[in-house]
């Protein structure tokens, strides 16, 4: 009896590594070898293409609850989707008084926010904004062009130098570390936010961003921000960028000027009576 016990047993033990093994988190199952995306003719990854990201990031980068939107008239059709968020680890290292100007950006977001004024969005946030952006790709450049207010910048590949001034998008420098696009950007002004939420920085802002083929039609994009002036220590966000594979995909046109200048001029008119 004693053996048929441990027969039993053992059947046991190997049905349950069997379920074990079968059922394991994916985590922990063996990856798939490394993707080796298609080359240029110089060789690089091929990261041409138009791109998107699918999430709330522009709403908030962190995550939020949905909620009511600012323009009562338009009921569910402009309120806030819920999200969850894209900050590795959550936080968002705010000095103290850092943070009580985030959340006065918060509450004035309507007027307050640069995407409402049609503003150049900056870096990282034209990657998430809810509009395609293109990748044109050459052995010296790399061509950033974002259908959002028509805003574009150019990653220099081969120079070391530096902006003359500071602007909207930054000034980019790109090397490669394998497969991955490495993009330093510095040289940024104080004007543009990071979301909806009002999450911002200063003019000392300086962005690594990574982009890294996951396969034929994903890209892995990362970002470290470092700012002194706003951040007690550097943090990142991560999100996957989506290939658009429509038919007859281009980047069209959102020239968004012409919707604002009413809400930013409109005082300025002339009145006749």
């Amino acid at each position: 009896m004693r053996y048929v016990w441990r027969s039993i047993s053992v059947v046991g033990l190997t049905i349950l590594v069997a379920v074990f093994v079968v059922y394991r988190p994916a985590s922990t199952q063996t990856r798939p070898a490394a993707y080796r995306a298609p080359r240029t003719p110089d060789g690089k990854a091929d990261l041409n293409g138009i791109w998107e990201a699918v999430n709330t990031a522009n709403w908030d980068l962190q995550d939020h609850a949905a909620h009511q939107g600012p323009a009562i008239a338009l009921g569910a059709s402009f309120s806030i989707p819920a999200g969850i968020g894209v900050v590795e680890g959550t936080e968002i290292p705010y000095k103290p008084e850092a943070l009580a100007k985030k959340k006065e950006n918060a509450t004035n977001w309507l007027t307050s926010d640069p995407e409402i004024k049609c503003y150049m969005p900056g870096v990282p946030r034209a990657t998430y904004m809810p509009y395609p952006f293109q990748i044109v790709q050459t052995p010296k450049f790399v061509m950033m062009a974002y259908e959002f207010a028509s805003a574009s910048r150019t990653i220099y590949m081969d120079s070391k130098s530096e902006s003359p001034v500071d602007t909207w998008m930054g000034w980019s420098t790109g090397h490669w570390e394998g497969d991955t696009l490495v993009v330093d950007v510095t040289s940024f002004n104080d004007r543009t936010w990071f979301d909806r939420a009002g999450n911002y920085h200063s003019d000392a802002l300086h962005v690594t961003e990574r982009y890294t083929p996951m396969d034929a039609n994903h890209l892995h994009y990362e970002a470290t921000i470092e700012d002194p002036k706003v951040f007690t220590r550097p943090w990142k966000i991560s999100m996957p960028l989506y290939r658009r594979v429509d038919k007859n995909m281009q980047l069209l046109e959102y020239k968004c000027v012409e919707f604002v200048e009413e809400l930013m001029y409109g005082h300025l008119r002339k009145r006749t009576n």
